[in-house]
């Protein structure tokens, strides 16, 4: 039976623990990897850093690298640096989004501009990319340092794009996921590719790895700007409505607007492009989404996309790690419920 997004009735929810369980040893590595580069004779650089990385976070990035080596049958130890520099691009680029969009919180936590400043924040942010380059160029490859320096570039793009589309009512669904599949999808990606640079397979493999990580990456990010509408700091670590603050142009929105009557119309420039958004405005966004069902749909497209990253898989043997691939597509879309 080929695998799906919809699990049976009765079954156990899906969660990350199947990955946790194949890339436990190697996650441990690559941890080790972690606190040795964060290091620095600047005490601010690690204790900031620390806040974060050791902030809760699923570490699904660097995971997604070890799960694709685990389902290649890699036995090497290379992947193991390379994923402690996914992490920390992925970690830079937080620092740098939350002094960006003013965050308060992360994963539930103070974000750390909050407490030491942007200034520190973003300079952190610059050496942790740089800790990700130093860790690249270790490796050799030069075919693994173009697509994770590649993959660099593309999220910077993507989240210029994303800043120069703030407030835009003007915004579709296709300029939508040309944003989210730089600044989400493009590191996915790379996470999961590089994996068979280091393992020696052929372009096929690549392709599908590359294949499996974008759309898991689409998925992932249509699923937290819908639960932006429909949960709460205790739940997403982050305070329900802030891409709706920040006049964010996501998906949910996007679709309200473009079904809404001329009331509905009104609103939403109110909102977004007069920056209407107190606790009223919030609540009448929620409502306005959920009754033109955008909320359903944005989940619709997460599951298509999720599918997608499922079959892209599709050449690999079964196994454990395919398995573990499988149920994390199943995690990043069930979030939401």
């Amino acid at each position: 039976m080929t695998a799906t997004v919809h699990r049976l009735a009765g079954r156990p929810a899906p969660s990350l623990d199947p990955m946790i369980a194949v890339t436990a040893h190697d996650m441990n590595c690559v941890n080790s990897v972690i606190l040795d580069r964060m290091q620095s004779d600047i005490p601010l650089i690690p204790k900031l850093a620390g806040h974060l990385i050791a902030g809760g976070g699923k570490r699904m990035r660097p995971m997604l690298t070890l799960a694709s080596a685990a389902v290649l049958g890699y036995g090497g130890t290379r992947h193991h640096r390379l994923a402690a520099a996914v992490e920390f691009i992925h970690t830079a680029t937080l620092l740098h989004d939350d002094v960006v969009d003013g965050s308060d919180l992360r994963r539930g936590k103070r974000t750390a501009n909050i407490i030491w400043g942007n200034p520190a924040s973003v300079l952190v942010g610059d050496f942790l990319f740089s800790r990700s380059f130093e860790l690249m160029v270790e490796d050799g490859s030069l075919k693994v340092l173009k697509i994770l320096s590649n993959a660099s570039a593309v999220i910077a793009e993507g989240e210029v794009n994303q800043l120069t589309a703030v407030r835009r009512l003007d915004i579709g669904e296709e300029r939508y996921l040309e944003i989210i599949g730089a600044k989400t999808a493009a590191l996915f990606a790379a996470a999961c590719r590089i994996a068979a640079v280091v393992a020696e397979r052929p372009e096929s493999e690549e392709q599908a790895l590359d294949a499996y990580g974008r759309n898991l990456g689409i998925a992932f990010q249509l699923v937290d700007d819908a639960i932006d509408y429909v949960s709460d700091a205790g739940t997403m670590g982050k305070d329900a409505g802030d891409d709706f603050r920040e006049g964010k142009m996501t998906l949910p929105v996007i679709l309200a607007f473009a079904r809404g009557d001329s009331d509905a119309r009104a609103f939403w420039k109110d909102a977004i492009e007069d920056r209407r958004n107190d606790e009223a405005a919030l609540a009448e966004a929620v409502s306005r989404i959920q009754e033109t069902r955008s909320l359903d749909d944005t989940m619709a497209r997460a599951r298509h996309y999720g599918q997608r990253a499922i079959d892209a898989l599709g050449i690999f043997p079964a196994g454990r790690a395919k398995d573990a691939m499988v149920e994390a597509v199943e995690f990043a879309v069930a979030r939401a419920y």
